[in-house]
């Protein structure tokens, strides 16, 4: 048996330490697992910025051409555009990424698809890879042919389908990269709608991360982005993770705009230009998004969290739109997988079209108070989770247990689910009124903490 810690299988990719748990040699029994799950005969192989990226690459390669399968490598890479890269060819049969998305620098990992970029996570295929990579080497077979390709231009062409230049009007974008891969790609996508102009933070490629953490979902790593959008009066501010899967959006003011209603704002657009359109948001999301988008004509459908969870449910139910209260948002029209680059373009065409600045089309959805996500580290998340429901599920008007559970109630609702990536239990409550909020988060905190007594 192996010595590799069974740990790095997440729910949705492979993660761990780099130099550490994430070595050459996992890479390369990566490589091969995900050719004999696949069957792919063709693998499009990219990867981010990391000090340790280019080495981990090399031996993806090396694994899935052992197995006689061809690579092409699309070398450094956003993950939308990776996806890009493997949906829109019809002979690639699979994709890995090298890359711990929003992880600190210490870290490193890969993300794996199959064909039209579906994803490989729980349930879909991780088990099997890791019970692969876990074993040992596979047997060899003659070498694949290695090839490599530029799609950032491809890539660029592709979002001037869904969003024309010609609608956006002239304005100010502040964007902060990072350090990350969003870097890499926006200055072709910049090119592409000359009439934005922008002020640009942190857009040199540096894997040690030397500004601030890559994770728009931290508020203290939006500081610079808010300064900058008021400092330049921009029209709005843009902020990617290290891989660019997610971004988090300020508005003029430099207020950030919680992932939830920036998700109500777009799916009410989303309805508009494709009338009775079903939009789709995690269990974790306000009540404002299914509001928002019933009132507009639209069907709503709740989600369990996770992005290889909501891919699957995009495709099978026919959902137009999809977001995530971790700032991804997924696009029927964009293979069903995120694209962080499509959400900073509809927000610009949104703000020409309307003619009002961001804040005013935001200030009508903040109708709730919703905590944000709540960790809590418990011995027996089970239990917990029991033990909230028992007390409230009587009161509650509905029960939803696809993830954890959600119980609704007139004036409010909670959501307490275990973290698919952490050992942590996590919860989130909205009420019609702070007051209510904290009410019912002292108390359920209370519960939690007493349950892991």
């Amino acid at each position: 048996m192996s010595n590799i810690p069974s740990s790095i299988f997440k729910a949705y990719d492979i993660r761990g330490l780099s130099p550490g748990e994430i070595t050459e040699e996992i890479a390369f029994r990566v490589g091969q697992a995900i050719v004999a799950e696949t069957g792919a005969t063709t693998v499009v192989v990219g990867r981010d910025m990391r000090e340790t990226s280019p080495a981990l690459e090399a031996a993806v390669v090396a694994g899935v051409r052992s197995q006689g399968a061809a690579t092409v490598r699309i070398g450094l890479t956003t993950t939308p555009m990776f996806y890009f890269a493997v949906a829109s060819r019809d002979a690639t049969h699979a994709g890995i990424m090298v890359t711990a998305s929003h992880n600190p620098s210490e870290y490193n990992g890969f993300k794996a698809v199959r064909a039209g970029a579906r994803p490989i996570g729980q349930g879909s295929g991780m088990e099997q890879v890791r019970d692969r990579v876990l074993v040992g080497r596979l047997r060899e077979k003659e070498n694949g042919v290695d090839s490599s390709a530029d799609v950032v231009q491809d890539y660029v062409a592709k979002l001037q389908t869904l969003v024309a230049p010609e609608t956006i009007q002239p304005m100010m974008i502040a964007i902060d990269a990072g350090n990350g891969m969003a870097g890499h790609t926006l200055p072709a996508v910049l090119a592409a709608y000359p009439q934005l102009k922008t002020e640009q933070l942190y857009f040199d490629l540096d894997g040690r991360f030397p500004n601030h953490e890559a994770n728009p979902l931290k508020l203290d790593t939006l500081r610079d982005l808010q300064s900058s959008v008021k400092k330049h009066n921009a029209a709005f501010g843009v902020a990617f993770d290290g891989d660019a899967d997610r971004v988090g959006v300020v508005d003029e003011r430099g207020e950030v705009v919680e992932a939830h209603l920036l998700l109500a704002l777009l799916g009410q657009e989303t309805v508009r230009r494709n009338p009775g359109a079903k939009i789709l948001a995690d269990v974790r999301c306000g009540r404002i998004v299914q509001e928002t988008v019933e009132a507009a004509g639209g069907s709503f459908g709740m989600t369990r969290v996770g992005h290889a969870f909501i891919k699957q449910e995009l495709r099978e139910t026919g959902a137009v739109f999809a977001g995530e209260l971790s700032s991804h948002f997924y696009f029927k029209d964009f293979y069903g997988v995120e694209c962080s680059d499509l959400v900073m373009l509809l927000v610009a065409e949104i703000l020409s079209k309307t003619g009002q600045p961001l804040s005013a089309l935001i200030a009508p959805l903040r109708k709730y108070a919703h905590s944000g996500e709540i960790n809590f580290k418990v011995a027996d998340k089970d239990a917990a989770i029991r033990a909230v429901e028992e007390r409230f599920a009587k009161e509650a008007t509905s029960v939803w247990k696809k993830d954890g559970v959600r119980l609704d109630f007139a004036d409010w609702w909670v959501s307490l689910r275990s973290s698919n990536t952490e050992p942590l239990l996590r919860l989130v409550l909205e009420a019609k009124t702070r007051e209510i909020m904290e009410e019912k988060k002292a108390e359920i905190a209370g519960m939690i903490t007493m349950s892991s007594s």
